[in-house]
Formats: C-alpha cells, structure tokens, sequence
C-alpha cells in the first residue's frame, strides 16, 4: 500500500493504524486504566506547559516519522512553536519535542524497542516517555547528544522532563479520584443521601 492509499483508508476506517514502508498494523484499542493515565498526563503536562508556545496532543495526532517510513499514533505528544508537517501528509506532525506512551504487558516490549527505535530517529525529540499500567512508574528516555539517559520516577517522587525543565508528580499522573476516600470540607459535615446535614 502506498502511503496515499494509506492515508485514503484511513480516512473512513473506524479503527487507526500504523504504516511502516507499505505496511499497515491495526491499533488495538485501550482500557480504561490507559485511557485515564493518558487523560492525567496531558493534564499534568498542560498544567506543566501553561504560558509556553506548546501544545499537547491526544492519540488522534499523527506523526509522520520521515527518516524510517513510519506513521503512528503516540498516546501523548508535544510540539513547541510551529507544528511542522509532514511532506506527504499535512494532518501528521514532523517535530514532536515528546512523545509518551502508556504501556501494558501486552505493548511494554514494542514501546521500550521497535518504537523507540524509530522515535529515535525524530531530529526535534528530546524526550520519550513511558507510563506503566502495573505499578506507579514513569520512565524518562532524555536525549543527550547521541545518547539517550534514562531517569526512573517511582510513587511520590517526581518525573523530570529536561527538555522543558518541568516535574511532573506520579502520584498526580496516576490518581484516581473515585478510588480515595471522600473528606469532608474543613469545618463541614458529611450528609448522607437526600439528607441536609442539619438536625
């Protein structure tokens, strides 16, 4: 397939895909726990960001990787200043400075080798970063140079993501706030259901 078949399906298909060198691969859909940690880490980037020319992506964007042949979908990706896109495709990003991804069991080899290895080959990326679904870790691939140093981030520490030179909080990255307990305002009274909390 070429890449403008490729692009031809991909609009009217319900389901995205990546391309690689003629090649396209369904994406499997997430669960519920991925969707959420990837919804807390475009909030805690936002916050991160806030006042900066940058903007933070869902997995709807597309990123074009030029130098590999590949097109894919990250679940988190960041571009600051102008989004650059790609020569064959005007609706995929070219100069992402991040890209993140939430991993499962089932994605966590792919994510940590063949992926990141085309993400590599990204000129503008500084940083990948990965987010584990079976424990609270945050892993940051930083890039120096030709090399790229590695910084893990367990619960209640903090993330550093140099390229920006922000910390992003675990906890607040994994949080959940249906699974803590309800504390009542200072000074307030917890009411049960239908009740006024007055006697």
């Amino acid at each position: 397939m070429t890449y403008a078949e490729y692009l031809a399906a991909e609009q009217v298909s319900p389901v995205k895909h990546e391309y690689l060198r003629g090649e396209i691969f369904a994406m499997a859909g997430g669960t519920i726990e991925h969707s959420r940690l990837a919804g807390n880490l475009i909030a805690a980037l936002c916050n991160a960001l806030a006042g900066r020319p940058c903007n933070v992506f869902t997995s709807d964007l597309r990123v074009r990787i030029l130098a590999t042949e590949k097109a894919t979908y990250p679940d988190v990706t960041v571009v600051c200043g102008k989004v650059e896109r790609a020569p064959d495709d005007d609706q995929a990003a070219i100069n992402p400075i991040l890209i993140a991804e939430v991993f499962s069991d089932g994605t966590e080899a792919e994510d940590r080798g063949d992926k990141f290895a085309h993400y590599r080959r990204i000129p503008s990326l500084c940083d990948d970063v990965l987010v584990s679904q079976k424990e609270r870790r945050i892993e940051v691939y930083h890039r120096e140079g030709d090399h790229w140093i590695l910084t893990e981030a367990g619960p209640g520490a903090v993330a550093q993501v140099a390229s920006f030179g922000v910390s992003l909080s675990v906890d607040d990255v994994y949080r959940d706030p249906t699974a803590e307990p309800h504390r009542p305002a200072a000074g307030g009274t917890t009411a049960s259901p239908g009740s006024s909390g007055t006697e």
